[in-house]
């Protein structure tokens, strides 16, 4: 066999291999789940998902906000088993009150795979209804 064809075999193979990793290879991909809330008061939990460690942490996003107060707290939170869930810091969300289609936006660093959940902790005691909310993991 010569050179070339030598050379042309394993460029084939090296191709193959590089197309069969790919295939198989599950490309990194953040959550995301999306919802609104209608008249929900202090102490509202939502509901629960599972993220897995990310490098992105987590974002809630509520757009178009409605209430009698112009500020919502929300605590971002992990389950944990036969113990109390751990809180993480309160964003307060004023900016989505301005106008329907404002934004307020809280970001949380990564706190490992687990189920989370955010509560709504007071709107002054308040309800307040969100016109759409993303949660980004």
């Amino acid at each position: 066999m010569d050179l070339r064809a030598s050379v042309r075999r394993a460029a084939v193979v090296l191709l193959s291999a590089v197309t069969i990793v790919g295939i198989f290879a599950s490309p990194a991909q953040a959550g995301s789940w999306s919802s609104s809330l209608s008249s929900v008061g202090p102490g509202f939990e939502s509901r629960t998902w599972y993220q897995p460690t990310s490098s992105t942490g987590t974002t809630i996003k509520f757009t178009g906000c409605t209430g009698a107060n112009t500020v919502v707290n929300v605590t971002l939170y992990k389950v944990v088993n036969n113990f109390p869930d751990t809180d993480y810091t309160r964003a307060a969300f004023t900016k989505c009150f301005q106008s329907p289609t404002s934004t307020s936006t809280g970001n949380w660093s990564d706190h490992g795979a687990g189920d989370y959940y955010f509560v709504v902790n007071d709107a002054g005691g308040a309800h307040v209804s969100v016109r759409s909310l993303v949660v980004s993991y």
